[in-house]
């Protein structure tokens, strides 16, 4: 940090804070994250053939996202309480596993970054435990934002 410059999460005597954006106008933004829950070859062949034991893997993770995308703010101690007016979270079975793409919007006064990566997180995580009776080596790789739109910052893509 350059001198004049501080944390905005951070008040005078260096304690962590929310920060105060009552008096910003609300605008349309929107974030979308990206990840991937790597799989075996059976365990993509399953989820191909719909014979994972637990059943649909998919529509679990995605109503999984979804909820996550609306609960960040109970999961994140800083993030603020925004309305999640959309969330799509998207799950495709590549020969990878499962590439997962959450896009969340709002008209609020902060954006929806967290929420997006949070959906994407909480999707693989349903994924995993949908499928760890198969095999335990699953794993959740290359959570990241790839875009976000609105603010003040502006548009910003990976």
């Amino acid at each position: 940090m350059t001198q004049g410059q501080r944390f905005t999460h951070l008040d005078a005597a260096g304690q962590a804070r929310m920060v105060d954006v009552t008096e910003k106008q609300p605008t349309v933004r929107s974030a979308t994250a990206t990840g991937l829950v790597r799989c075996s070859a059976a365990i993509v062949a399953a989820l191909r053939d719909g014979s994972t034991p637990k059943g649909d893997v998919l529509a679990v993770a995605r109503i999984a996202g979804i909820a996550a995308a609306k609960k960040t703010a109970d999961l994140l101690p800083l993030a603020h309480v925004i309305g999640v007016h959309g969330a799509v979270v998207d799950l495709e079975v590549t020969d990878e596993g499962v590439e997962i793409t959450a896009t969340v919007r709002t008209a609020d006064r902060t954006g929806v970054e967290m929420e997006a990566l949070t959906a994407v997180s909480v999707a693989g995580l349903a994924v995993v435990d949908m499928v760890k009776g198969l095999d335990k080596s699953v794993e959740i790789e290359r959570i990241r934002l790839i875009r976000k739109t609105g603010g003040k910052s502006g548009d910003w893509d990976r």
